[in-house]
């Protein structure tokens, strides 16, 4: 799998929110509304989510492993650092 398309909206303000992101998978896929979230950690990205009526959210898009999510966070977060 290769990241070929990262667009990132930097996101103003006092929230955590810091920016949203899309990405584009070989070419062929796209991943919207990515979150670039700050923590007491530092930044980290959070997979598109939607409220279910009990008020849980849950992820409509995610990596499957850890590796796919580093790749996907490493990559957003560079792209991020350079706006």
């Amino acid at each position: 799998m290769k990241i070929t398309d990262v667009k990132i909206i930097k996101v103003e303000g006092k929230n955590r929110c810091k920016g949203i992101a899309t990405i584009v998978i070989d070419n062929c896929f796209a991943v919207n509304d990515i979150k670039i979230i700050e923590s007491k950690k530092g930044l980290f990205v959070a997979m598109p989510s939607k409220v279910k009526p009990s008020g849980e959210f849950k992820d409509i898009a995610h990596p499957i492993n850890s590796e796919t999510r580093e790749l996907i966070q490493k990559t957003i977060l560079e792209e991020y650092k350079k706006i």
